[in-house]
């Protein structure tokens, strides 16, 4: 993890408590339900830019509410004897609920957009309007590797709807409204300006780039919320903040949600990429071999035919050191930037060449999954058949990773995943493909057991 970022708080907790004295300089800035606060005259100084943008896009935060019913684990025989113990009384069924926040984006068919990780595991998700309508919503579709999700509320129509910006457009400097449900406290604006463009956080989550840094207040419960500039437009959505740092948001920019909501709503996920190239890490012998500062990037070892990589003129011994100017630390690291990208973007890799840096622009194609399951069975040695959502070892090639394996042998998870259907593993195996080695769970005749397979 970068050293700039040693702690990455994603947005997502339950109400907190109010002390009685503790809150009463907040109360100016909540709307309490069924008060509405006296509007200025127009020509009054006190209608700012930024209060019309509100009075304009609020009615369309809305706050999410997730809830996920927890199985209690089983009390031991002394806590059953002696009546003690975590939750003795308690049920067994147990609720989590979360709080996030959220933003319409098509009245007419009832949108909204918000963090993958505010619904995330919830069996109920319920929407609320700040004029105190509350509705249940399904998810029309989530993508953990954006951060992003749809929601669709039911029994509602013709609802107020922020407009789309374009993030692009944004400049540092720029004045933003960030308005959230943190800590429960609904409908709270704070403002900010753009801090910096670009920027690039790393998580156990993966990797997120081309993130709106922002100095905008953002809370526990700002996230999924919206960012907006002072004509009201939507130009992106808030995510994360520095856990160590104040004043250090984040938002994801609308260009990259708008893309990946039409993917979502179009075909259910947003397409895998890739620039069809294989490499090494560049490790610390490599470095002084190279005569290289540090040990980062990865060195190109082959290209596959008529791959974005060969046509952009990747050549093997290349040294890919950064993505759109985020660093490239090792393979891990590249597999989750691509991961992060949307299909149509074009990237700029800072790439070491002999002695020389160059700059090559490339955009990456789909990495579907005829073409995965090619590669698998060639790199891996590996063919297979689903069975009852279950996914079985059919032959595996001698002298390949995988020749540990039987036939009928189940495969249960790769690198913590969990693998139940053949489309489960090919997302796995673009996942690790280049990786060292894997940890991956086999069940045979019925009793489960790890093996590592090394890759290289």
């Amino acid at each position: 993890m970068h050293p700039f970022f040693p702690l990455l708080s994603r947005l997502r907790r339950p109400a907190a408590a109010l002390a009685p004295l503790a809150v009463l300089t907040c109360l100016a800035c909540l709307a309490l339900p069924g008060m509405v606060p006296a509007a200025a005259p127009d020509p009054s100084p006190r209608m700012t830019p930024v209060v019309r943008a509100v009075q304009a896009t609020a009615p369309a935060v809305v706050n999410i509410t997730s809830t996920h019913v927890m199985e209690r684990q089983r009390i031991s025989p002394i806590e059953q004897f002696f009546g003690f113990g975590p939750g003795f009384d308690q049920p067994r069924r147990q609720k989590r609920v979360s709080l996030g926040s959220g933003v319409i984006v098509d009245g007419k068919r009832g949108l909204v957009l918000t963090n993958a990780h505010v619904i995330a595991g919830g069996d109920e998700v319920m929407v609320n309007l700040q004029d105190g309508r509350q509705f249940p919503a399904v998810v029309k579709g989530a993508e953990p590797d954006f951060d992003l999700a749809v929601l669709e509320i039911q029994g509602a129509h013709d609802l107020p709807a922020v407009p789309l910006g374009d993030s692009a457009d944004l400049m540092p400097g720029e004045t933003v409204i960030a308005i959230g449900n943190p800590f429960g406290f609904n409908h709270t604006v704070t403002t900010g300006v753009v801090s910096a463009l670009g920027r690039t956080i790393r998580s156990e989550s993966g990797v997120f780039t081309d993130l709106v840094q922002t100095d905008a207040a953002i809370n526990p419960g700002n996230s999924g919320g919206p960012l907006l500039d002072l004509e009201g437009r939507l130009v992106g959505i808030n995510t994360a903040v520095h856990a160590r740092g104040e004043g250090i948001g984040f938002a994801i920019p609308v260009n990259k949600a708008r893309r990946v909501m039409d993917d979502l709503m179009g075909q259910g996920r947003v397409a895998p990429l890739w620039l069809g190239l294989t490499a090494d890490d560049v490790d610390q012998r490599m470095a002084m071999a190279l005569g290289l500062r540090e040990a980062r990037g990865i060195i190109v070892t082959s290209l596959y035919r008529d791959s974005p990589a060969l046509k952009a003129g990747i050549e093997p011994g290349d040294i890919i050191e950064s993505i759109n100017d985020s660093p490239v630390r090792d393979r891990r690291d590249y597999v989750n930037i691509l991961r992060n990208q949307v299909p149509g973007a074009e990237l700029v890799l800072g790439v070491l060449r002999g002695e020389r840096p160059e700059k090559i622009r490339v955009r990456p194609v789909p990495f579907d999954d005829a073409t995965a399951l090619g590669i698998m069975q060639s790199s891996w040695g590996l063919s297979v058949r689903e069975d009852e959502g279950r996914v079985l070892v059919r032959e595996t090639r001698r002298s390949s990773p995988t020749d540990f394996l039987r036939p009928g042998d189940v495969i249960a998870a790769i690198g913590g995943m969990r693998i139940r259907t053949t489309a489960d593993l090919l997302n796995a195996f673009r996942r690790e493909r280049l990786a060292r080695q894997v940890l991956m769970q086999v069940i045979r005749d019925g009793r489960p057991y790890y093996a590592r397979m090394l890759l290289q």
